[in-house]
This record gives C-alpha cells, sequence and structure tokens, in this order.
C-alpha cells in the first residue's frame, strides 16, 4: 500500500523546517522543480503499489527527494542521510 506525501515537520521538531532553509537557499528552487516532476508521476507511482492491502509504504516522493538530497550534499550511503 502506498503512503502519503504529507510532511509531518511538526511532529519530531520544534523548529519549524521552512525556517531551517534560508529564502535565498539554492534549495529551494530544485524542491520546486522536483514537486513539479514527482506530481506528474503521482499516477504511475500509485499503479505501481497494491491499493488495500497490506501496511502503507514510505511515500516514493518522499524517497526520490531524500535521493537527491544525498546526491546533492556527497553523502555515501543512507545512514549518512539519516
Amino acid at each position: 500500500m502506498r503512503g502519503s506525501d504529507e510532511r509531518s515537520g511538526s511532529l519530531f521538531s520544534y523548529v519549524d523546517l521552512e525556517a531551517r532553509v534560508g529564502v535565498g537557499h539554492p534549495l529551494r528552487p530544485i524542491r520546486e522543480i522536483a514537486n513539479a516532476a514527482l506530481a506528474e508521476l503521482t499516477g504511475d507511482f500509485s499503479a505501481l503499489y497494491a491499493q488495500r492491502l497490506g501496511r502503507p509504504s514510505i511515500a516514493p516522493e518522499k524517497l526520490l527527494r531524500a535521493m537527491l538530497l544525498q546526491a546533492f550534499y556527497g553523502l555515501r550511503s543512507e545512514r549518512q542521510l539519516m
């Protein structure tokens, strides 16, 4: 089952995620481009997951955004990313 792509930043953090990244930071326009591309793929992602069986997974959009951050910051593993 496919998980949702909603942000829950306030669940584990007392500082708003938007406040952590500056207004002029280069990640902001990259995020807009990535979100636009991932929005076009939402239907394809939904078709790949079971509709009602199993536990919800991590949304593929979140995983792909994390992989982009990993590549941009030169992190060698998912452990370093976390």
